[in-house]
């Protein structure tokens, strides 16, 4: 007997809801990964010092950091599901050196703070793109213009130090990486389509495709969200 239309939309429901779990566990392990990285960095001085100190050493890293988002949003269906997830662990183990660099300018209650306003929003925006019924894909083009200006106007005020400037790229950087959080929940829904079409078989690749983009998502919020709320050392 054949399910009807109820029965198979329960079906589907429900392997969306694995699909995500799945994307969210891979993204906790990204986090987990660069947290510990991070905190083994700050807690030790022989690898801390030639990171914060060596501008060369540092723009490497940071240099590794792009090459490898974009080896992995251009090839991580092309790769075995070993080497994608490896990929992904690497990028996490990388951005926990180089975030460890900034954190060093900010106290550990800052960061905490910071950390745990960062996973309430994200939560909140995360439910809001599960269950909203509104498209947020014509939000896109919006949401990607947004991020170049952002980082214009980064580089412009490492010139002109203005604190009134900064403050409003941060302001402006959480709402747009909120939004983007919403927006790329949503989009899971469209990875795991494509999945299901092509017989499960990337459904592994896809879920760490869409534990970077929320990974990055995350990172990013905190960022200027520790700029907002952070005293330096």
């Amino acid at each position: 007997m054949q399910p009807n239309n109820h029965q198979q939309s329960t079906l589907i429901a429900e392997g969306f809801n694995s699909f995500l779990s799945k994307v969210f566990l891979w993204m906790f392990v990204g986090l987990l990964t660069t947290a510990i990285t991070s905190l083994l960095v700050l807690s030790t001085p022989a690898i801390l010092y030639p990171i914060a100190t060596n501008t060369w050493l540092f723009l490497g890293l940071v240099i590794g950091e792009f090459a490898l988002v974009i080896v992995l949003s251009k090839n991580a269906l092309k790769y075995d599901f070993t080497t994608t997830l490896s990929l992904f662990i690497l990028y996490s183990f990388i951005n926990g050196i180089t975030l460890s660099v900034v954190l060093l300018m900010y106290t550990g209650t800052t960061i905490s703070n910071a950390f745990f306003i960062t996973a309430l929003l994200f939560g909140v925006m995360a439910l809001y793109g599960h269950f909203t019924k509104s498209d947020l894909a014509p939000f896109k083009t919006f949401f990607m213009l947004a991020i170049v200006g952002i980082i214009i106007a980064s580089v412009v005020n490492i010139f002109i130090a203005s604190g009134t400037l900064s403050y409003i790229i941060n302001i402006i950087g959480v709402v747009i990486f909120a939004g983007l959080t919403a927006y790329d929940i949503q989009k899971m829904k469209s990875y795991y389509a494509y999945s299901l079409q092509q017989g499960g078989r990337l459904q592994g690749n896809l879920a760490v495709t869409g534990a970077l983009t929320l990974y990055l998502d995350f990172i990013n919020m905190f960022l200027f969200i520790l700029r907002l709320v952070g005293k330096r050392r």
